[in-house]
């Protein structure tokens, strides 16, 4: 797997979602693990992995039950647990407000080196598999911390089939995690590429122009109005090449490569700068050695879709 999130755990499990008898048998299997996720960030132990605990760990007396199922891997029953509850004796919230945080977090009662850390820092030493049920398990948490409310008759909603849907108990709505698909594109024109940054982001990153599929909007469709948009640049084919889940907060991305037919950039307000790069230039920038242009971050789908590109294989 070429960029994170994107692999395949033994299976999900869906048929036991709503068996609470199964459920509950399963947190009792010595075999069973849960992952804590504390505000978005999983609990990493010190060797690059996830850092599991068992279900009767003390650090889960701060997760409200259920815990999420995510399914079964390696004969493992694995779960993850929410517990943004707990406060930490101190906060560096400057960090965590930076586009990447990084800072950790310690809990008490966890294994020596083992800490709460930014997924996408960690996403690309993570093995496949950890990646994806880390991403996964933080997807469905933000969906339930911004949708605790029936969006039918604004009641209070509940957690319902093992963490995968929320029921209204006053009008018997079913509501279910929310994706929003975004397409992101490797626009080329001969031998540049079109790369952007959006305010805010760190110096001298620059990345794959990207935005939300709007409703009614084919993926062609978006790729093209979304480049025009924010660029004026006109594109001719578009091609799709692959697609990521990205948690950030609750998104789909679908990676497509596209020809430019116009190279006269005329900037929107939402980047605050777009450039063509030869193939040399991002090359030096790989390598660590372009003065003003970033690697893209491994583990992303803008990581890979520029290396195809590189690699003439798109």
């Amino acid at each position: 797997m070429m960029f994170a999130f994107g692999a395949n755990w033994d299976t999900r499990d869906a048929a036991s979602r709503g068996d609470s008898g199964a459920l509950t048998a399963a947190l009792t299997d010595p075999q069973s693990q849960v992952l804590p996720v504390w505000r978005g960030k999983p609990h990493l132990a010190a060797a690059h992995n996830l850092g599991w605990v068992s279900p009767s760990h003390a650090m889960l007396r701060h997760a409200p039950r259920p815990f999420l199922y995510l399914g079964q891997h390696a004969r493992r029953p694995c779960f993850a647990a929410d517990i943004s509850a707990w406060e930490p004796d101190a906060l560096d919230r400057a960090a965590m407000a930076m586009f990447l945080d990084s800072s950790i977090q310690h809990h008490p009662d966890a294994e020596a080196g083992a800490h709460f850390g930014d997924l996408r820092m960690a996403m690309a030493a993570l093995s496949p598999v950890d990646a994806a049920l880390a991403a996964t398990a933080r997807a469905l948490f933000n969906w339930h911390r911004t949708h605790g409310f029936c969006a039918a008759c604004g009641a209070a909603s509940e957690v319902a089939m093992a963490g995968w849907e929320r029921h209204c108990p006053a009008c018997g709505a079913k509501h279910f995690p929310r994706t929003d698909p975004v397409v992101i594109m490797m626009v080329t024109y001969g031998n540049s590429a079109l790369l952007g940054r959006s305010p805010g982001w760190p110096e001298r990153m620059y990345s794959a122009l990207a935005g939300f599929v709007e409703p009614g909007e084919t993926l062609e469709a978006a790729v093209a109005r979304e480049v025009v948009e924010e660029t004026g640049i006109t594109l001719g084919a578009i091609r799709y090449v692959a697609s990521q889940p990205w948690p950030f907060p609750n998104s789909l991305m679908f990676g497509a490569v596209a020809e430019a037919v116009s190279t006269e950039i005329r900037l929107d307000d939402e980047l605050e700068d777009a450039r063509w790069f030869s193939r040399e230039e991002i090359l030096r920038a790989w390598s660590g050695a372009h003065p003003d242009l970033l690697p893209a971050r491994k583990g992303a789908i803008a990581h890979y879709l520029i290396g195809q590109w590189l690699a003439g294989h798109v």
